[in-house]
């Protein structure tokens, strides 16, 4: 089962280590647009603030995978307190992201929705 677990959190780090490409990395970008309903002003306008965004996507995706090695590794309590941490903090972005707007309620779900079934799965687990 904790395998498993760590399966569904490698994927919502993925998710969150693309975003962190798209946001610090490709913003202005044709792809960013599409996926963040963003036109060329807004992009531009915004940037500054979508790489430091960026930022936290990947730190977010750096303690789940930092978790799992350390899970792989034999340190049960802290690997566990890391990758619950990272994916209890993306299932958080996530509530934040549709409470603020609902038209993202999709986007929360990409965001959310691995890292709440993974967090839940290590749970078990454990």
């Amino acid at each position: 089962m904790t395998a498993v677990a760590l399966a569904v959190t490698a994927v919502a780090a993925l998710v969150h280590v693309y975003v962190f490409v798209l946001e610090s990395f490709r913003w202005t970008g044709p792809r960013a647009a599409r996926v963040f309903g963003l036109d060329a002003a807004t992009a531009r306008t915004t940037a500054p603030l979508a790489f430091n965004q960026g930022f936290y996507n990947l730190f977010l995706a750096v303690e789940v995978v930092a978790g799992a090695l350390a899970l792989a590794a034999g340190h049960r309590t802290a690997g566990a307190v890391l990758v619950l941490a990272g994916t209890l903090s993306m299932t958080g972005a996530g509530l934040v992201l549709v409470a603020s707007d609902r038209s993202k309620a999709r986007a929360a779900l990409v965001q959310a929705g691995p890292a709440l079934l993974g967090a839940v799965l290590l749970a078990i687990a454990l």
